[in-house]
C-alpha cells in the first residue's frame, strides 16, 4: 500500500489534475480544453494519465449533461483545491515579504450580511489601499460551498458550517424579527402567540439561505408544522421587502436588512412572541488555511471594528429578546475552533 502512495505522488502532476479540475468545471474535454488554451487530445491524454496513476480507478464519468467526477474524481478535485490553496498561499507569503502593506484577501459574505458588510469593508480598504481586495457575495449555501473550496480566506456569516473544521469569532448580535405591512391586521397587536403566524400567507427565502434554516428551527422549537397556509419563495431580501408593503404577507428577516424600511414606515415589526430571535454574526475561517498577513489584518478588523457597521434597529416596545435555538453563546471577539 505505501508503495502504490509513493508512485501515485511520484506519476501525478498538477498538469493532470488541473485538466481534471477543468473537465468537471466545464463539462467537457473540448471545453476544458479551451480554457486551458491546449488542444483536447491533450487534455484526453492527461486524464488517461491521472486514471492510470490511480490504477485505472474512472475519474469522471458521461452524463446527459455532460462529464461528472465519480467518488474518486471528487476526491482528486479536493486534493487540486488544497494544492491550489497551498500555491496561492505561497506565493502570497512570498508577496507579503515586501511589507505586511500588500497582499490579497477574499471575503466571503452571505447576501444577508451586505447590509453592513460593505461598509466594514470599504474602512478595511481605506487602511490598506494596497491590500487586493476580492469579494464573494452568495446565500449561505454558496458561501460555505467557497470556504469549503478554498476560494476564501475568511467569510462573514451568521451560521458557521458543520461540515469541516473552521475557525470562528463573534462579530456582533444579528437578531430576527417577523414583518408586515404597516397596515397589516398583526401590526398593533402585542405577544402574538408564534402559532397564529401559521395562519398568514409567509414569504420564506429559498432553501440553503441561513433565514430559511432558522425559521425552521423557530417552529420546530415552538413544536410547531411549517404553516400550512400558502406561502411564497423569494430568492433575495430585496424582493421579499417589497412583497412585504405590497400587502403580499409577512416574512422573518435579519432585522439589519429593514432598518431604512421601518424608520421610513414602510415596514412593521410584528410584536411576536419569542422575538426578535438574537443570533450572531461571525468571521469564519477553516482551521487548515493559513492566514497570510493581509488576510490576518482583515480577521483582526471585522473583529474590532465589525459590530460598529451593524445598523441599529428598534423593535416593538413589549418585545423580549429570545436567542435562537443552537446560537453559539461566544461573546464577541472569541474564537472558536
Amino acid at each position: 500500500m505505501k508503495e502504490k502512495l509513493v508512485n501515485f505522488a511520484r506519476r501525478t502532476s498538477l498538469r493532470q489534475l488541473r485538466a481534471l479540475g477543468a473537465a468537471a468545471r466545464t463539462g467537457s474535454v473540448t471545453a476544458a480544453a479551451e480554457q486551458l488554451a491546449v488542444t483536447p487530445p491533450a487534455v484526453a491524454q492527461q486524464l488517461r494519465l491521472l486514471e492510470e496513476a490511480l490504477d485505472g480507478m474512472p475519474l469522471l464519468e458521461k452524463t446527459p449533461g455532460g462529464l461528472r467526477p465519480t467518488e474518486a474524481g471528487r476526491e482528486a478535485l479536493a486534493a487540486l483545491a488544497r494544492i491550489e490553496a497551498a500555491l496561492a498561499d505561497c506565493a502570497a507569503a512570498v508577496e507579503a515579504l515586501q511589507g505586511m502593506e500588500t497582499g490579497r484577501v477574499a471575503v466571503g459574505v452571505t447576501s444577508t450580511a451586505k447590509y453592513f458588510a460593505p461598509f466594514a469593508l470599504a474602512a478595511f480598504q481605506r487602511a490598506y489601499p494596497r491590500i487586493e481586495l476580492r469579494l464573494l457575495v452568495g446565500n449561505r449555501e454558496q458561501t460555505v460551498a467557497a470556504l469549503e473550496a478554498f476560494e476564501l480566506d475568511v467569510a462573514v456569516m451568521g451560521y458557521p458550517p458543520e461540515r469541516f473544521p473552521v475557525e470562528r469569532a463573534v462579530i456582533g448580535d444579528h437578531p430576527h424579527v417577523i414583518i408586515g405591512a404597516p397596515g397589516h391586521r398583526l401590526v398593533r397587536r402585542r405577544g402574538i402567540p408564534l402559532r397564529e403566524v401559521t395562519d398568514e400567507t409567509l414569504l420564506l427565502r429559498e432553501p440553503g439561505s441561513g433565514t430559511r434554516d432558522l425559521m425552521q428551527r423557530l417552529f420546530a422549537a415552538a413544536g410547531l408544522a411549517m404553516p400550512a397556509a400558502p406561502s411564497l419563495e423569494i430568492g433575495s431580501n430585496e424582493t421579499i421587502k417589497q412583497a412585504v408593503m405590497a400587502g403580499m404577507g409577512i416574512a422573518l428577516i435579519s432585522a439589519h436588512t429593514i432598518a431604512a424600511e421601518v424608520r421610513d414606515g414602510r415596514l412593521a415589526i410584528l410584536d411576536v412572541e419569542g422575538l426578535p430571535a438574537v443570533r450572531q454574526w461571525f468571521a469564519v475561517r477553516r482551521s487548515e488555511k493559513r492566514l497570510l498577513p493581509a488576510a490576518r489584518a482583515m480577521w483582526d478588523h471585522l473583529l474590532r471594528h465589525g459590530a460598529g457597521y451593524l445598523p441599529a434597529v428598534g423593535a416593538p416596545a413589549q418585545s423580549g429578546i429570545a436567542r435562537a435555538p443552537n446560537a453559539a453563546r461566544s461573546s464577541r471577539g472569541r474564537v472558536d475552533r
